[in-house]
Order: structure tokens, then sequence, then C-alpha cells
């Protein structure tokens, strides 16, 4: 599958930015594509109000998410919202899954440290679990 529109950009979103969610709102005018996922290259965790997805070399997990088409003002606004500029994200590329693994599509990337915080295995927020 490839998509490509002049000017916009596939992105992948894990938290506050899926439908249903918090920051959705962001993507509301924007092109909802598929629910996909990661190749298993990836670690997520609980920040609380929003998780945190690091690249790994081993040991990395299948995430899953959503695949949203953006404009150029709404990938620049998200930079803005996920916090680029003050060092909390970086913007990069991120390898999912076929049939979604022919596109460049990207996503953002934490970058302080996760020690402490709570592993969330493929998918944010953490289903509660029944005993």
């Amino acid at each position: 599958m490839s998509i490509h529109v002049d000017g916009c950009s596939l992105i992948f979103v894990y938290g506050s930015l899926k439908r249903g969610f918090a920051l959705h709102r962001f993507l509301s005018q924007q092109q909802f594509v598929a629910t996909a996922s990661t190749q298993p290259r990836y670690r997520l965790f609980d920040c609380g109000a929003y998780p945190a997805m690091v690249k790994v070399a081993v040991g990395g997990n299948s995430v899953k998410g959503e695949v949203f088409l953006v404009d150029q003002e709404c990938l620049l606004k998200l930079d803005e919202v996920e916090g680029v500029a003050e060092g909390l994200y970086i913007r990069d590329s991120v390898d999912l899954c076929a049939p979604h693994d022919t596109s460049r599509t990207i996503a953002w990337f934490f970058l302080p440290s996760t020690s402490g915080l709570t592993d969330c295995g493929s998918e944010w927020p953490i289903a509660e679990r029944t005993v």
C-alpha cells in the first residue's frame, strides 16, 4: 500500500493522539488511514497522561497504533504538541508491519530516560488486568 499526496506525510500515532483520546483533536481534520502495528523494534512506556515510545536494539515489541495522512501545517503543529523544540520527543521514521511497510511513515520518539516508567507492552493505555 503506498499513499502519497503532495505536501502530506504518513504518521503513526500510538497514544493520546489516537481516536478517542485527549489530543486527537489535533488530527480531527486529517485523514485516518488504518490501524497498524510496528515491527518489534520498539518499547512503549507509560508516562501517565501519555506514552513514550523508544527504539531498541533488542527486546522490542510490536506497538499498536493508527496511521494518518497529515498536511504540513498539521505536522508542524504536532511537533509543538509533542514538545520537539523542548527535547521531549523527536520525529523520525518508524518501521510498520505489512501492509503498511511499503510507505515511509513517521512517529515521535521519546528522548528522556525511561528508567522507572512502567512498560506498556504493545499498547497504551495499559489494559486493566483482572485477577
